[in-house]
């Protein structure tokens, strides 16, 4: 590709999706997925890497630590990001296919799962799409860490969601209605045994406070109240998901 050549929205998308899944310090011209990535664009890795950091000065996580980013931003860069602020579902699909239709590799296949028919596969690829950005995003954020415990074994990490799943659609793909969770902290945000105040400390609720919830079990549990959950590199919980976690959980 020429040197300097205008960037289509599926390159941008594809840098999007990179931006998104790649800690922070990572987003550089010698990391092998940029590589890779270059490689499949006819780009050089360090245009891959500052295309992708333009994203962080899009991002309010960084601009409240200060970080400005770069300043020569296109409209196609603000215009994905200010899209996926209101439908990150549709943005996070888009991302997907675009990494897809470059060449790059997915990870989202379930071999487990055998759909039945070409609605239900459509279906099943959208969800599994939308599962591995989130997961992948969230995770990405939090540098593979449980955001409680610090724990960064990667079969124990969960990328939890504060409103479910199930519960609202638009908020499926969104990393800031997400949380990387151990899978202990994940079964008791999951199931309102745990929640979080203002602050983002840890509530517990009255069936883990109570001592006849168990020996080492309670005792472990007891330790996490009142403790902060550390805050992602990008993407921070919001607001307004977390109250509505707080007012379904255990009273």
């Amino acid at each position: 590709m020429p040197a300097g050549a205008n960037w289509t929205e599926t390159e941008t998308l594809a840098a999007f999706r990179l931006y998104c899944s790649t800690p922070f310090g990572k987003l550089h011209q010698h990391n092998t997925d940029i590589i890779e990535l270059a490689a499949k664009l006819g780009r050089t890795p360090s245009a891959i890497a500052m295309k992708a950091c333009n994203f962080a000065s899009l991002d309010p996580a960084h601009r409240a630590r200060g970080v400005t980013g770069l300043q020569n931003r296109s409209t196609v860069e603000e215009a994905i990001w200010a899209r996926f602020t209101t439908d990150s579902a549709a943005v996070a699909l888009e991302a997907e296919n675009a990494w897809e239709s470059v060449g790059m590799p997915s990870d989202y296949l379930d071999e487990h799962e055998t759909p039945s028919g070409p609605t239900e596969a459509t279906a099943m690829r959208s969800v599994r799409l939308h599962q591995a950005f989130f997961r992948r995003t969230v995770l990405s954020g939090y540098g593979h860490r449980c955001a409680l415990t610090g724990l960064a074994h990667p079969a124990l990490l969960v990328a939890s969601h504060i409103i479910p799943w199930a519960a609202d659609e638009s908020r499926r793909a969104d990393p800031r209605n997400g949380l990387c969770l151990n899978a202990l902290a994940d079964k008791a945000f999951d199931r309102g045994l745990i929640t979080l105040d203002d602050d983002l400390a840890v509530v517990l609720g009255p069936s883990l406070r109570d001592p006849e919830a168990g020996g080492m079990l309670a005792e472990h549990l007891a330790g996490w109240a009142g403790r902060r959950l550390r805050m992602p590199e990008r993407f921070e919980p919001d607001g307004e998901a977390v109250r509505w976690h707080r007012s379904r959980a255990e009273a």
